[in-house]
């Protein structure tokens, strides 16, 4: 199932659900938001499943606008950890971006005045949704969906500091969606093709298969250290090809179109403009 938030005719966001080229509303299920569901469980999916698809032509908004949380990971594919010059981490390397930043597909990525490298990442994120610590064998169990993030970073103000959570929290800097894909749909997540476009020009192209630290690998480290809970999300990295990792740097600029796609989740498009 496709899980998407819609704005109903007075740009209210609403839950729902996908089913091919329609949405059902799952708002008149008592579900306020997708939150809402994911923390229901089985019983909310099951709801969603039975509700009919009425709407046409939704416009959809980030799937997930208020998890309680978004771990990212950093320097998780080999080839983008020596792009950046960094060690290949022995461990995950695990930063917050703050969910002020998300939005969907087709909101504009505003580019903060005050950097002068703005970067962007595909990243394949995870969904958390019956939460849990110390999450071992059982990870599948845990894992409520994924979605395509755009790990937007201003480089001058991440690498400033050893922390990484300011340069990758502006406004903006979290576009999300189209849709959360239950994990039933998604056979293998380490197994996906990655790709990036910018106005039609191939920069990122790769396939989870060469993430450092997988599903099972990150659910067990983050929750051995703090409690999972729903609707949490993991975007686990990106792979090569971001701005800072070429010859010359190649940053973000305003009217610019980013095009992220992700084999079974879909394709997030984002355009970019100046912002303040």
């Amino acid at each position: 199932m496709k899980f998407v938030t819609y704005l109903d005719t007075n740009g209210k966001p609403r839950p729902g659900v996908m089913k091919e080229d329609k949405v059902a509303d799952l708002s008149s299920l008592g579900f306020e938001d997708v939150l809402s569901i994911i923390r229901a469980g089985k019983a909310g999916i099951e709801k969603a499943a039975a509700a009919p698809a009425t709407i046409e032509n939704a416009k959809l908004a980030a799937p997930l606008a208020n998890p309680p949380r978004i771990f990212g990971i950093g320097l998780n594919y080999h080839d983008h950890a020596i792009e950046s010059n960094m060690a290949i981490p022995k461990t995950p390397v695990v930063f917050m971006k703050l969910a002020c930043g998300i939005i969907g597909p087709g909101q504009a990525i505003e580019l903060p005045s005050i950097s002068t490298q703005p970067d962007y990442e595909a990243e394949f994120a995870i969904v958390i949704g019956k939460g849990g610590r110390n999450i071992t064998d059982n990870w599948r169990d845990h894992i409520f969906g994924y979605t395509i993030l755009n790990d937007v970073s201003a480089r001058d103000v991440q690498l400033a500091t050893s922390q990484w959570t300011l340069g990758k929290s502006f406004p903006t800097f979290a576009p999300m969606g189209p849709a959360i894909v239950t994990a039933d749909e998604i056979a293998d997540p380490h197994a996906l093709d990655v790709k990036l476009e910018i106005d039609g020009e191939l920069l990122q192209n790769s396939n989870t298969r060469e993430l450092i630290f997988k599903a099972p690998e990150l659910l067990r480290y983050i929750s051995s250290i703090t409690p999972l809970e729903p609707g949490d999300i993991i975007s686990t990295g990106t792979p090569a090809g971001v701005g800072l990792g070429r010859t010359p740097q190649r940053w973000l600029k305003p009217g610019e179109t980013v095009a992220i796609e992700i084999a079974g989740l879909g394709r997030l498009v984002n355009p970019v403009v100046a912002g303040v």
